[in-house]
């Protein structure tokens, strides 16, 4: 079987800065193990995706070490900020970047992708969005899967809110408490689980809405949450909230609909994708405008004052949560599409497998 050479992101499994790419990554390079793949990880340093020359430096010298022909898996935080080294290495590599989070509209990443033999997306918002932007043919959609958890017990009322990502402005923490404080007369608390390290500024803003609202007994940053202190996370909360302006697809939703957890979040990218519908056609949560505090706050209002609400997106959940996607399915997929790149490639050229 072909050798895949994966390359990633230094500290993807860095428990200390989790992100959806990072679990994403980890779960597939598994699950094609599993499958029987031979998988050669090269983890590459940067801040990516603002790399400096010398983590360009780093990428190029691990390319140059791989023999001509490889079958190469980049992902896209990497590749896609990668123009002066990528496009040129794929004119002797066989490159298929996995785009979790465009950066475009962006020449230099419409260079990579163009020149890649296939690209993978976690989502059809994904796709359709490098579609208009780059009219590229060749993107697959693999889905993200989701472990089904032990249902959540929840505080019994309804008021024990739980946020998960990492906090900066992307993810619209600061939104998620505009809109609380239009329903502050209402019992809620807020658990807010995720790294507090990529905006120090944006962290230090939002702490200063807390301490000037003298919410310090309402909301909480707890910094990243892995393993058994996620799960105690999902286990005391009644409902995942998320505010964010942009999502490639939105893990955290289908795993807090894995603990049999509605979810209220903004309607961006592929976030109605990873919420799903239950078996009878419901929506598992709410899903309201991005950038609209008031909206948001209209949602949660319901959420806290409806009980009735509050049982049908619970039984909307525990029926999705049947029905969720395995990570092995996730595997499963990325290799229908490497299997097919690496046999169209042998058979352009002539050479054997």
């Amino acid at each position: 079987m072909t050798t895949l050479h994966a390359v990633v992101p230094a500290g993807v499994d860095d428990p200390t800065r989790p992100s959806g790419g990072n679990v994403y990554d980890r779960r597939v390079l598994d699950g094609l193990r599993m499958l029987g793949w031979r998988v050669e990880e090269h983890h590459v340093a940067g801040a990516w995706p603002t790399p400096g020359v010398e983590s360009l430096a780093g990428l190029a010298q691990v390319l140059a070490g791989l023999p001509d022909g490889s079958l190469v898996l980049v992902d896209g935080l990497v590749a896609s900020a990668a123009a002066v080294v990528l496009p040129g290495a794929s004119a002797r590599l066989h490159t298929v970047v996995l785009v979790h989070m465009p950066l475009g509209p962006d020449a230099g990443e419409e260079a990579v992708l163009s020149g890649a033999s296939a690209v993978v997306t976690t989502s059809r918002a994904t796709r359709d969005r490098l579609r208009a932007w780059y009219a590229l043919r060749r993107i697959h959609v693999c889905e993200p899967g989701a472990d089904v958890a032990p249902t959540a017990g929840g505080s019994g009322g309804g008021a024990s809110l739980l946020c998960v990502a990492a906090v900066h402005r992307g993810k619209g923490h600061d939104l998620l408490l505009d809109a609380l404080a239009e329903v502050a007369d209402l019992p809620w608390t807020l658990t807010c689980a995720g790294s507090l390290e990529v905006d120090p500024m944006h962290v230090e803003l939002l702490q200063r809405r807390v301490y000037a609202r003298r919410w310090e007994d309402r909301v909480r940053f707890v910094g990243p949450l892995v393993g058994a202190g996620l799960d105690a996370a999902y286990a005391a909360a009644d409902l995942v909230v998320l505010g964010s302006r942009a999502e490639s697809y939105g893990m955290v939703l289908s795993e807090a609909v894995a603990h049999g957890l509605p979810v209220v979040a903004t309607a961006v990218g592929g976030v109605a994708e990873a919420v799903g519908r239950a078996a009878d056609g419901s929506v598992p949560g709410l899903l309201v405008n991005p950038d609209d505090p008031t909206a948001l706050a209209d949602a949660l209002g319901a959420w806290l004052t409806d009980p009735r609400l509050r049982e049908h997106l619970s039984q909307s959940a525990a029926l999705r949560r049947r029905d969720l996607r395995p990570w092995a399915a996730t595997a499963a997929d990325l290799a229908a599409v490497l299997t097919q790149v690496d046999h169209r490639l042998h058979a352009a050229t002539g050479s054997p497998r």
